[in-house]
Parts: C-alpha cells; sequence; structure tokens
C-alpha cells in the first residue's frame, strides 16, 4: 500500500493553516503549474493534480477533519483501493431512487399490485462550450449562460406579449413562449 499523501506538503503550508492561506496557497501553485502554462509537460500536469486534489480536501471543513484523522470519509484519500466517489456517472440520488422507488413494481408482501407513486425521472444533461481567461478560469467567475427550455417564457407565457399589454414580440423569448 503507498504512502498517504501529505496534502499540507503538497501547498506548503503548515498543519494549522488558515483557510485563506490554503486558498492562497493553492492559486499560486495552481497558475504555476497549469497545463496553459505548461503545455505538454507531463509532470506539470501531474503535480497540478496533486495541487488541486490536496486544495479539494483541505478546502473543506468536513474532508480535512477525515484526512486529519488519517483517512477519508469511505476510504483513503489517494489510497489505491479507497473509494472514489467521483467514480459514478450518476449520483447518490440516482442509487436511492433505484432502491427506494425508482419503478420497482410491488411492494413485498403488502397486497400484490401496490405500486410505488411515480418518481420523477432525471432529466437530460445539457452541455455548452463556455470561453473563460486564464484568471477566470483559475480565481472562478459568474458566466451568464443561455439554457434552451420547453416551459413557457414567464415574463409573456408562450403569448410573446408583457402582461397587460398588446401583444408584440416578448424581447425575452422572441414569440417562441
Amino acid at each position: 500500500m503507498a504512502d498517504r499523501p501529505d496534502y499540507y506538503k503538497t501547498l506548503g503550508v503548515g498543519k494549522n493553516a488558515s483557510d485563506e492561506e490554503i486558498k492562497k496557497a493553492y492559486r499560486k501553485l495552481a497558475r504555476k503549474y497549469h497545463p496553459d502554462r505548461n503545455h505538454g509537460d507531463k509532470n506539470a500536469e501531474e503535480r497540478f493534480k496533486q495541487v488541486s486534489q490536496a486544495h479539494d480536501v483541505l478546502s473543506d471543513g468536513d474532508k480535512r477533519k477525515a484526512y486529519d484523522r488519517g483517512g477519508g470519509p469511505l476510504g483513503g484519500f489517494g489510497m489505491p483501493g479507497g473509494f472514489d466517489p467521483g467514480s459514478f456517472s450518476g449520483g447518490f440520488g440516482d442509487i436511492l431512487s433505484n432502491i427506494f422507488g425508482g419503478g420497482g413494481g410491488g411492494r413485498g408482501g403488502r397486497g400484490g399490485n401496490t405500486r410505488a407513486p411515480r418518481m420523477p425521472q432525471r432529466g437530460r444533461d445539457l452541455e455548452t462550450e463556455v470561453s473563460l481567461s486564464f484568471d477566470q478560469a483559475v480565481n472562478g467567475a459568474q458566466v451568464p449562460l443561455a439554457v434552451p427550455t420547453s416551459q413557457p417564457c414567464p415574463t409573456c407565457h408562450g403569448s410573446g406579449a408583457k402582461p397587460g399589454t398588446t401583444p408584440k414580440v416578448c424581447p425575452r423569448c422572441e414569440g417562441r413562449g
């Protein structure tokens, strides 16, 4: 079994480092080792992954406490054989809905044809491309997105007009509802 990574050493901070010190160290190292600044450098890419993983654990209070106790929730941090919750393609909600009522037919032992109430199904994933500067990617940013929807426009309710006015083309949905 491999040794557990020392996330404090990875970020170059002490075990009593504040959240702000961890954040500052992460940003400095993320800028230094970011793949956009080190094209094709596998060592920098690996170091960036290590720095990101260390930040992910140490910046979250619960994960940090579990790490400081010598492990992680449901397994070790970065250890072979440890449980990686990110390895699932669906969330825990998907797993729980399959167990507790996602179309399982009758309820065992309670009158044969009794069905569980139909649960809402998870919608399809949406994907889009967003252009970000390097600083926005490293420091975070709020970027407006237009999400296509089949729901009626809350402004015109599908009529194409603002409430209380004669019908005109709605500037928000252009009359498509």
